[in-house]
């Protein structure tokens, strides 16, 4: 199972905004930060505004910046809106099989994507970019934040 470049830039950029929450940003920073094409995040932004995620701001002293708080924008709801498709199989999606009726796979691979959902599903934007707040930022060219590394709160390991 893969997630799409579509879902790997949206999650990228929710973590670039998160870093430096309150901070507006640009495309064209965002793009340069992680080295991949203007055009996709546009694409990104227009879904993330769409969804409520993000907030732009057109002209002079623009840019986009989080909607919420980050600690309110779960990770397995961004993961479904970006995938709406998503299915370990075609039995699962749209597509059919001859032996459907009787296959055990598809019960199997429901239950194997309904537990990936689930654990996305635990984490919010927050998790990840307060993971390591201070190794993000330098990593992507930001200022360090207040206060420190953030750790990845305890009770989100399993």
């Amino acid at each position: 199972m893969q997630l799409t470049t579509f879902t790997d830039f949206t999650l990228r950029t929710l973590i670039y905004l998160a870093v430096e929450e309150g901070r507006r940003a640009t495309i064209p920073e965002i793009a340069a930060a992680y080295g991949i094409a203007e055009n996709h995040l546009t694409k990104v932004v227009l879904l993330l505004g769409q969804a409520g995620d993000v907030v732009t701001v057109r002209g002079r002293g623009g840019g986009l910046r989080l909607a919420r708080p980050a600690r309110e924008i779960n990770i397995g709801a961004v993961v479904r809106r970006t995938e709406p498709g998503l299915a370990l199989a075609p039995c699962l999606g749209t597509g059919s099989c001859v032996i459907m009726p009787a296959c055990g796979l598809k019960p199997v691979l429901a239950e194997a994507l309904d537990a990936f959902l689930g654990v996305l599903d635990r984490y919010t934007l927050a998790d990840l970019a307060g993971r390591s707040r201070g190794g993000l930022a330098r990593l992507l060219g930001l200022p360090e934040p207040a206060g420190g590394e953030g750790n990845l709160r305890p009770d989100r390991i399993a």
